[in-house]
């Protein structure tokens, strides 16, 4: 195994992550990184050594999960989600875990496919804004713009408040408390 498959081959799992998040779907997923990796062994000549790997590889599947989502609209097909295999997030430790995850997962599949992109892009891959404008071919204002609408729908539709940042603290969310005070 040379050098760049080796690299490939040390991605896939962040693809696969990223693919089942993206299309809520384990065998569309699986069937989407594979395309990827079929299509970056062929495209192998147009990376350049160096340069992200890891970017390039997200483009690759980010593209062909637009042309793929423009096929099946042309084509008008009926999208089957097989619930023994679709993808569900679950926690082991915490008790209530569960269901906040699943609630979070059930949020993501009703968000907007570009704010959703965005969103595991830089929140579950922890990629940089610069990164993720680059993968998703859009400047990094729109990333930011996405992000930001992404947030505040997954906010509303979880039911949280922005609790407002002491000077120069991040915002947090939180749940909103249903008890009024008497």
């Amino acid at each position: 195994m040379n050098e760049f498959t080796q690299q490939i081959a040390d991605n896939i799992p962040k693809l696969r992550r990223y693919a089942r998040a993206l299309t809520r779907n384990i065998d569309t997923a699986d069937d989407l990184v594979q395309e990827t990796l079929a299509r970056a062994v062929a495209k192998q000549h147009k990376w350049q050594e160096g340069t992200n790997l890891r970017a390039w590889l997200f483009t690759l599947m980010h593209n062909q999960h637009v042309n793929d989502v423009r096929r099946n609209m042309r084509k008008g097909d009926e999208v089957v989600i097989d619930s023994d295999r679709a993808m569900t997030l679950q926690a082991n430790t915490d008790p209530t875990g569960s269901r906040q995850l699943n609630e979070l997962d059930r949020a993501l599949g009703q968000l907007p496919v570009e704010q959703r992109q965005v969103i595991l892009l830089i929140g579950l891959e922890g990629m940089s804004y610069e990164d993720a404008a680059t993968i998703c071919a859009v400047p990094i204002g729109t990333v930011r713009s996405r992000l930001s609408r992404g947030r505040a729908t997954l906010r509303q539709l979880l039911d949280m408040d922005e609790v407002v940042p002491a000077m120069g603290a991040p915002s947090v969310s939180q749940p909103k408390s249903h008890v009024t005070a008497a």
